[in-house]
């Protein structure tokens, strides 16, 4: 008889846990426990059917017959309100307590809330679930002007969804470019360009002071220079709060998310996290960090069952992620963490090609590319193989990397 197995969260980490789970361990019970309405479904294509360039039909990934032919339960609208690891149990909102071996947390998180007077009025929108980009596909069709907030990766979804609804939008940013941890100003204004194309004007030095509302809708954004712009839709992205409320008294370790170790083992035994909701150990910086990308949550949900179904984990989480932005003309790509290197090398190609790699202790860490992607397979692999990149900033500039230049071992 296999081990009994609760998986929180039916996003891609949980679900990739839960197949591979099945699979390294047949004849275990597996229950997947989701305070959401509907199975897994395609985070990166929900912002496609919201700009409208997409139907609902190709964003559903599994159906509840998934499920059943893997023998997999899956509880739907099911909210846990704690974890006690040392009976082994989940306790629910409804209905009896669920025990299990060992206990999977991938449950990410909700959007942050502005705390602005007026921001709980209707027209106003926070972009996650397949639920929210059907309301915000909705209002966009009908609205004519807006506003968005945050100037991140999820708030230029938001932008972009503006103008390929032909919401007339302003993009109200606190610094003085999108994504200012990332890029440069010469970066950002390739970006700056191509919104300002798509009849979104980006506001620098910004944010929304209070919202101004008739009969509970939002009809106007107020920002922190007291400048009016009318917005009958508000889109909001400032980040996650994470879903960690009912691990109160577990001992589970937290630190603005759930720590792990490589094998995505928390603090407390028998209990793993994985996907956006985990600080993990990265076995190339050699330090903790997060990171919110489909491919990590994928992949960090199946060595997290890898290791549940073993007898001792052994099976260390080792990836260079990467987050692609399909809404210009131009591609965009991020790899890796383009935001904790100790400096910074950058070039720019043209109007709409770009390149700046971070690099700490002489290896590369992450980057950013505008344009061009080719590099993107060389710069990876120095940064998984860890290689020195002291004195080849040129080399790494060029127009085409040649890796032998650069780690001769490698072009071996």
């Amino acid at each position: 008889m296999g081990n009994s197995y609760v998986v929180l969260g039916d996003g891609i980490a949980g679900s990739s846990a839960a197949e591979t789970l099945r699979e390294e361990d047949p004849d275990g019970k597996i229950t997947v426990v989701t305070d959401e309405g509907e199975p897994l479904y395609n985070r990166i294509l929900i912002k496609e059917f919201a700009k409208g360039k997409l139907p609902e039909a190709p964003i559903a990934i599994h159906d509840e017959e998934w499920y059943e032919e893997r023998d997999i339960e899956l509880r739907l609208n099911t909210h846990v309100t704690r974890v006690a690891p040392d009976e082994h149990r989940l306790y629910l909102h409804e209905g009896d307590p669920i025990t299990y071996d060992k206990l999977l947390i991938a449950t990410g998180g909700t959007p942050r809330q502005l705390p602005v007077p007026g921001s709980a009025a209707d027209g106003i929108h926070h972009f996650w679930t397949f639920q929210d980009a059907r309301a915000i596909r909705e209002a966009a069709e009908r609205a004519d002007t807006g506003v968005v907030i945050g100037a991140g990766l999820l708030g230029i979804d938001l932008a972009a969804i503006c103008g390929a609804q032909d919401v007339r939008a302003h993009y109200l940013m606190r610094g003085n470019r999108w994504w200012r941890y990332a890029l440069s100003e010469e970066g950002g204004e390739i970006i700056h360009r191509a919104l300002r194309a798509r009849n979104v004007t980006p506001v620098f030095e910004s944010g929304a002071s209070r919202f101004e509302t008739e009969d509970g809708r939002v009809v106007a954004t107020i920002d922190a220079n007291e400048q009016r712009y009318e917005s009958e839709f508000v889109g909001i992205a400032i980040g996650l709060h994470f879903n960690m409320e009912f691990l109160q008294g577990s001992d589970v370790e937290q630190d603005d998310g759930i720590v792990v170790d490589e094998y995505m083992q928390t603090s407390v035994e028998d209990v793993y996290a994985a996907g956006d909701i985990t600080q993990f150990y990265d076995t190339i910086l050699g330090e903790h960090a997060q990171n919110g990308s489909w491919g990590s949550a994928k992949t960090q949900g199946h060595i997290a069952g890898v290791n549940m179904a073993a007898d001792e984990p052994d099976e260390a989480f080792r990836w260079v992620s990467s987050y692609s932005i399909t809404h210009f003309d131009f591609p965009f790509l991020s790899f890796g963490h383009p935001t904790l290197g100790d400096r910074y090398i950058e070039r720019t190609f043209d109007e709409t090609a770009w390149r700046r790699i971070a690099i700490k202790d002489n290896k590369v860490v992450g980057g950013v590319l505008i344009g061009d992607l080719a590099p993107q397979t060389t710069l990876k692999r120095l940064m998984r193989e860890e290689v020195s990149v002291a004195g080849q900033d040129d080399q790494l500039l060029a127009d085409d990397i040649d890796i032998e230049r650069v780690a001769p071992a490698l072009g071996n």
